[in-house]
């Protein structure tokens, strides 16, 4: 199938996932600044899930403002994140150049600020490459259009004038949006255990949801898989016979119904 355009999630396909161990940091130093103390770990869960309402529930514990304590948050999780870039502690993968082979509209649509988002792509120098980008900022209506909300898909597909699209993830959520948008899903996997690994740690998190949805198409990479090459399944595939199917080498991607 011809799609009128392909979008990519950002963090684990784009670049790699920022450390959860930064981000808590950073929550700990937002809490700090309205003289409080908070758990930054389940906060950090709750604005990465879209809670907001229990984000407001603790925040009027605490007598903070939650719109005031969002926009720091806000803040200090970009500034932290922008950091770990400039430092070369969080990194663009070596495959994306390789979507550069792609004649569709390229975009991207991320649960990650939109700030966050386009800074960083300015940052590596792959702004250019995408015509449009739609994140979520830290406020109730960009929670609500967290994924598996197809909201934003929908408006990147409408920014790019696409009846029809490809979207690339690498989380079960990914693929229940584009389900939720009615469009076609790529689940990409870079490693083994079908899961990301904390940029920090070197830990894999959020292990293998991915198996509980049905993808369009699975891409497969992993050293401990005979199926799969150690050539990026980025790279394969949009060079191989992209033109003709999206569907590449049989060895990195399979059709998922």
């Amino acid at each position: 199938m011809q799609y009128d355009a392909v979008l990519f999630d950002f963090d684990g396909v784009v670049v790699e996932t920022p450390s959860s161990r930064r981000l808590s940091d950073a929550l700990e130093r937002t809490y700090a600044k309205f003289g409080r103390s908070g758990p930054t770990a389940k906060t950090l869960r709750e604005l990465m899930s879209g809670d907001f309402e229990s984000i407001a529930d603790r925040c009027r514990h605490l007598e903070i403002d939650a719109d005031v304590f969002c926009t720091q948050a806000t803040r200090d999780l970009i500034r932290t994140q922008l950091g770990a870039v400039e430092r070369g502690l969080r990194s663009v993968y070596d495959d994306v150049a390789a979507v550069r082979s792609l004649e569709q509209p390229l975009g991207v649509v991320s649960d990650n600020h939109p700030t966050v988002v386009t800074k960083l792509l300015d940052r590596v120098r792959l702004r250019s490459l995408f015509e449009t980008v739609h994140g979520c900022p830290l406020t109730p209506d960009g929670f609500a259009r967290r994924k598996p909300d197809p909201t934003n898909i929908e408006n990147a597909m409408d920014s790019l004038e696409a009846e029809s699209a490809l979207y690339v993830g690498d989380r079960s959520v990914d693929v229940r949006a584009a389900h939720n948008a009615g469009i076609d899903s790529a689940l990409l996997t870079r490693s083994s255990a079908d899961c990301k690994t904390d940029t920090d740690t070197g830990t894999e998190i959020e292990t293998a949801d991915t198996r509980d949805v049905t993808p369009t198409y699975r891409l497969h990479r992993s050293r401990n898989c005979r199926r799969c090459s150690s050539e990026s399944p980025l790279i394969r595939f949009t060079v191989v016979n992209y033109r003709r199917s999206p569907i590449a080498d049989p060895a990195l991607v399979t059709g998922g119904n």
